[in-house]
């Protein structure tokens, strides 16, 4: 989900050694002190860094009083702040400006309060009015059900945040064009609420989601066009990739449109069945990455810091970048030991999964601890349900996850249980950098 791919993509470390859970509209920063971040690596290597987009890692706000609301949602209770309970005019601490990156801009997190702007550690208006859950002045162009109560900005326009966070990088990427620069641009989208602009309507034949799908590929392409006119494309790696997989209502869009945006895998976001966790990773890199090569390489985005590093030849400090591997062979096409790392693992809260090579093991008898499969979808899917203690699969030759061989491979059980074991009590699953 959000924060722990967010974190385990900037620290090179899983995110299960500190972090579990997602951040609330005014939650701590989930980062400690001796954490050591990508943009601060690559700071100290002379880059220009930025984060325009979603942040979701936490702030120190300056708290005037308690939360003073409370709100229903959810089947329970929820206490929530007004624009009275926050120092709007104090400085935001601990967030991207603390963790290595010159500047910030953004609105935070599109579906949590604040709704308003923040620029570096500045909150450029202060709300003045308070949103409902889910109530927006112009709805979504499909059913939200996860944009929570908080303080606003009296008429915020959910509609514009994709196109002014496009808009900000384009403009920093043009002011910042003679430096060497590291620009992370998060995203809101596909994320719910789904808000789609206008000129996209209908252009996926998958509903709001899918249009949305198609605005965030046309915004790629915007930066993209930005680095060519700016003189940059041939001199700059351009990573896509995703935190999770898609949500729970990816079902009713592959009923009612036969779209189904978790390919061919089971599962979705908070999941570890594969379809959880298996996301896009493009890499556009001329005269480095050859075009149109694909490689099915298992890696983890805690790669990216170790690979970046590599590339720059910038010696990670200890205790850095615990779970990281250099992803540089796998890019180029060099002669590298196969399988490039180890295991890789993943969890959802006490579910885990583990994969290394073509085997995957995970503790309990589904991959999904938070929702039930619905069963028109298990219907149309040809899913069975399992029943033994854990699951193992041959991944190789079952990327669906249909085929159990729990009872059938107890030693392959056994041996994957005991490393996920010494995995989850490592202080670091790399052998070297």
């Amino acid at each position: 989900v959000c924060t722990p791919s967010r974190f385990a993509l900037l620290t090179g470390s899983y995110h299960w050694r500190q972090v579990n859970g997602v951040v609330g509209g005014f939650g701590k920063p989930v980062f400690k002190e001796t954490n050591i971040t990508l943009p601060q690596v690559l700071k100290e290597k002379g880059y220009k860094t930025a984060c325009i987009g979603k942040w979701h890692l936490g702030w120190d706000w300056t708290i005037k009083n308690e939360p003073s609301g409370e709100r229903f949602y959810w089947g329970r209770n929820h206490k929530v702040r007004y624009p009275e309970d926050i120092d709007w005019e104090s400085p935001v601490k601990g967030g991207p400006l603390d963790r290595g990156f010159d500047y910030y801009f953004g609105d935070g997190t599109i579906n949590y309060p604040p709704y308003t702007w923040i620029e570096n550690d500045k909150v450029l208006e202060a709300p003045n009015d308070f949103f409902e859950f889910n109530e927006f002045d112009r709805q979504p162009k499909e059913v939200d059900w996860d944009s929570r109560p908080g303080p606003k900005v009296k008429g915020w326009d959910p509609y514009q945040v994709l196109p002014t966070i496009t808009k900000k990088s384009i403009e920093w990427i043009g002011k910042n064009k003679k430096n060497p620069f590291f620009l992370y641009f998060a995203l809101p989208a596909p994320h719910m609420p789904i808000i789609p602009n206008d000129e996209f309507d209908g252009k996926s034949k998958a509903g709001g989601y899918g249009d949305f799908v198609y605005q965030v590929d046309f915004v790629l392409g915007q930066v993209v066009k930005a680095l060519r006119e700016n003189g940059l494309e041939d001199n700059t790696l351009v990573i896509f990739t995703a935190d999770n997989g898609p949500e729970s209502i990816a079902w009713d869009r592959a009923l009612k449109y036969n779209h189904f945006s978790m390919g061919h895998f089971r599962g979705l976001k908070r999941d570890v069945w594969e379809g959880g966790h298996h996301i896009p990773f493009i890499v556009k890199w001329p005269n480095h990455v050859r075009a149109g090569s694909v490689t099915d390489e298992v890696i983890s985005q805690v790669d990216i810091m170790a690979t970046i590093s590599d590339i720059l030849d910038i010696d990670l400090p200890e205790k850095s970048a615990l779970d990281s591997y250099s992803l540089l062979p796998v890019l180029q096409e060099t002669e590298y030991q196969s399988p490039l790392r180890e295991a890789t693992i993943h969890n959802s809260g006490s579910q885990w999964g583990i994969r290394k090579g073509d085997w995957l093991y995970i503790n309990d008898e589904t991959g999904s601890s938070v929702r039930k499969m619905p069963e028109a979808f298990m219907e149309l899917r040809g899913y069975e349900k399992f029943k033994t203690p854990g699951l193992l699969f041959n991944m190789k030759e079952d990327e669906e996850q249909r085929i159990n061989l729990y009872n059938k491979y107890p030693k392959k059980v056994e041996e994957l249980k005991q490393l996920l074991k010494e995995y989850r009590e490592s202080k670091s699953t790399v052998h070297s950098h």
